[in-house]
């Protein structure tokens, strides 16, 4: 028994060190930098308030199902945000969007996707959850628009989500081409320290970017704006990482005892009921933010080839917008009804998505 936990152990201490050698410096790293800058520098009120029944959908839905760029957060963190902006008089589907798009286009899960298990399933994975926050939020919209006709009724339009004149904030006397550049810079730093260059050119590249970054906080930026891009940097860096690491350790130690092969039988094609199961798995499990990559790479098998893509896809879908626990309080905030046709469709949609790529995408790529 004791030789079996130790090897158990030490296939969870392998998973942590490839993970380390392989994705925190030139992966992790640059994109907590910029999950920081775009908390610190851009703010949710910005996006949040322009989610009422009377707002123009082409503006509504389009902020709402890029709303995890900004925000950064899990399917229990999106919780209270949601809930703000649903009782406040927002649109039943410009929420429900915001309500998917929170978690699922989380910007670190993104990129830490596309590093670890393919840059075909990332970019696909971003594609399909800005394109899902939308058709989830135009149906919810049709199936229960009479919530808009109340709101609208109540006259919440002319509340704190009507559109405001400047929603930027103070930030009108900085030219709008220093915050591109900044962002630009920094995701060039990600792009390159992750790409396969060579040590001499990736780090010219990386150097002269530096300084570019530097250059403008120095001369464009305010102190207390750099202050608070360090301290978002920190603040996400420590609650990940360490859930990360010990994730990483935990899926190792099961892996020991439950090889890949173990799912092959369920999850190894790209048949429709795959990929359903992928999602009913997705949808159940509460995975924090980033563990469902390791999960789906190294306990279900993606990595060596024994989870079809398809399948894959649709967990990455519908883990990180729901889960068991924030099932149980969204019904507290909406009610069985509007909860049962949400997951419903994040589960469904999912599912074809998957079996989508899984079937014609994954097969020319």
């Amino acid at each position: 028994m004791q030789n079996i936990l130790y090897y158990a152990a030490v296939s969870g201490l392998d998973s942590v060190i490839e993970y380390l050698a392989q994705h925190v410096l030139t992966c992790l790293v640059p994109a907590f930098f910029i999950a920081g800058a775009i908390s610190a520098l851009i703010k949710s009120e910005a996006i949040i308030r322009y989610f009422g029944p009377g707002t123009d959908k082409r503006i509504s839905y389009a902020l709402a199902s890029v709303s995890g760029t900004v925000l950064a957060v899990c399917s229990c963190t999106i919780l209270p945000l949601f809930a703000g902006i649903y009782r406040k008089g927002s649109g039943i589907g410009p929420a429900t969007a915001f309500l998917y798009s929170g978690p699922a286009i989380n910007i670190l899960a993104i990129v830490y996707t596309a590093q670890v298990l393919g840059y075909d399933i990332g970019l696909a994975r971003a594609v399909a959850a800005v394109a899902m926050s939308i058709v989830i939020g135009l149906i919810m919209a049709a199936v229960f628009k009479e919530h808009d006709m109340e709101t609208i009724s109540k006259d919440s339009a002319d509340t704190a989500f009507t559109v405001p004149g400047n929603a930027g904030g103070g930030e009108a006397a900085r030219p709008g081409w220093v915050t591109l550049t900044f962002f630009v810079a920094l995701v060039a730093i990600l792009v390159i320290g992750a790409s396969k260059l060579g040590w001499v050119p990736k780090l010219a590249a990386v150097y002269i970017l530096t300084v570019v970054v530097a250059y403008l906080l120095i001369y464009y930026f305010r102190r207390d704006e750099v202050t608070g891009w360090g301290y978002e940097t920190w603040d996400l860096g420590k609650k990940i990482f360490p859930i990360l690491i010990a994730g990483t350790f935990i899926v190792g130690f099961i892996a020991y005892f439950l090889p890949p092969e173990t799912f092959g039988p369920y999850l190894g094609g790209n048949s429709i009921q795959a990929n359903l199961l992928g999602a009913v798995i997705g949808a159940i499990l509460y995975m924090p933010t980033l563990l469902e990559v390791p999960i789906i790479g190294t306990t279900f098998g993606y990595s060596a080839g024994v989870m079809g893509g398809g399948p894959a896809l649709a967990l990455l879908l519908a883990g990180p917008a729901v889960s068991l626990p924030n099932m149980i309080v969204l019904y507290r905030i909406v009610g069985m009804k509007k909860v049962g046709v949400f997951i419903a469709l994040v589960v469904v949609i999912s599912t074809l998505v998957g079996f989508a790529y899984g079937n014609i995408f994954a097969q020319v790529m």
